[in-house]
């Protein structure tokens, strides 16, 4: 079994921060890195300590968001050097994984 090393990223944000959709057309259309996960949260709180959680009340909803992607160390050095200005410090976690390659 062939297996290449990857670094695995995962960045956290919320739905109101609106990088999402911007952040994802990047890693699709530009970067075309391997693989990406979207994880919609039922709850969460970051180092501001604000919980963020979802009611059947809510009409407008502010879930926290995990964006998952991984691909090659180099290719994702140079993704997130270009990422650096518009996630929030703090908010991406990387390690390294191998992956099958069949």
């Amino acid at each position: 079994m062939k297996q290449s090393e990857v670094t695995v990223v995962r960045i956290y944000l919320t739905e109101a921060e609106r990088a999402m959709k911007n952040l994802l057309a990047r890693l699709h259309d530009q970067e075309k890195v391997r693989g990406v996960t979207v994880f919609r949260g039922i709850a969460g709180f970051g180092r501001s300590g604000v919980m963020h959680s979802s009611t059947l009340l809510d009409l407008s909803l502010d879930l926290p968001v995990v964006i998952e992607f991984f691909d090659e160390p180099a290719k994702v050095r140079r993704i997130l050097a270009h990422l650096k200005d518009t996630i929030p410090p703090g908010h991406v976690v990387t390690w390294s994984a191998n992956v099958n390659e069949g």
